[in-house]
């Protein structure tokens, strides 16, 4: 596991939950390999208590399996879980992206200049951990304009089943065109363009769905198996 430090305001179990969280979406933690309460509590610095705690959390949003004497294990991808959690995001980032160009103070856009222009350096060093970061930070900062953070902090919740993909499409996907979308969009929260804006936050969140094929192809292990209706 990648272990960062522990945030001022975080109590155990969040910050158990936060490096947990992260290092499954960073696939440190792949799909179908076993997670020790007791070794993640000691990497940690933390009692067991608090790490249980985040795996019974990540086990209601089925990122995480529990079985019975035999510990916890990180789930296999479920395609529809990852479908399921790309509408809840669309629905709300296209809605979200409107308001943003009503309510948009002067130094938000800045915000998302600095970060776009990040995101062409870390494009250019090939740097797919950074520019998953900033594409993060780049949504985050539009839910700050629209003043919508806690319908943003909700969506986070059951985001882990498309950022695990979405972490794999950037190192699989040879479309480059994230960069550019993060551009337009700025620019069309710039010139409150609502009707613009939310046609291309649509097309940008509707990159990621075209990418099951490809990384499926790539990690064929870390995917439930396709079913039949």
């Amino acid at each position: 596991m990648r272990i960062t430090e522990q945030l001022g305001r975080e109590n155990g179990r969040d910050y158990a939950l936060r490096m947990l969280k992260e290092n499954i979406v960073r696939l440190e933690l792949e799909p179908g390999s076993s997670i020790s309460d007791r070794e993640v509590a000691a990497q940690l610095s933390l009692s067991r208590t608090p790490v249980r705690e985040a795996l019974l959390e990540l086990a209601k949003s089925r990122v995480v399996d529990i079985y019975p004497q035999r510990g916890s294990v990180v789930s296999l991808i479920d395609y529809d879980l990852v479908e399921e959690a790309y509408f809840v995001r669309k629905v709300l980032e296209t809605a979200v992206v409107e308001l943003a160009c009503e309510k948009a103070a002067d130094s938000l856009p800045e915000d998302l200049e600095d970060n776009v222009k990040l995101q062409r350096f870390y494009q250019q060093e090939r740097n797919t951990e950074k520019l998953m970061e900033l594409d993060d930070e780049f949504h985050r900062l539009i839910f700050k304009a629209a003043g919508k953070m806690q319908a943003y902090e909700m969506m986070k919740g059951m985001m882990v089943h498309f950022d695990r993909v979405r972490n794999m499409a950037l190192g699989t996907i040879k479309d480059r065109s994230l960069v550019e979308d993060h551009e337009k969009i700025l620019k069309a929260v710039r010139s409150h363009d609502k009707e613009s804006a939310r046609a291309l936050m649509e097309k940008h969140l509707s990159r990621y769905q075209v990418d099951e094929e490809e990384v499926r192809r790539r990690y064929p292990g870390y995917f439930k198996p396709v079913t039949g209706d």
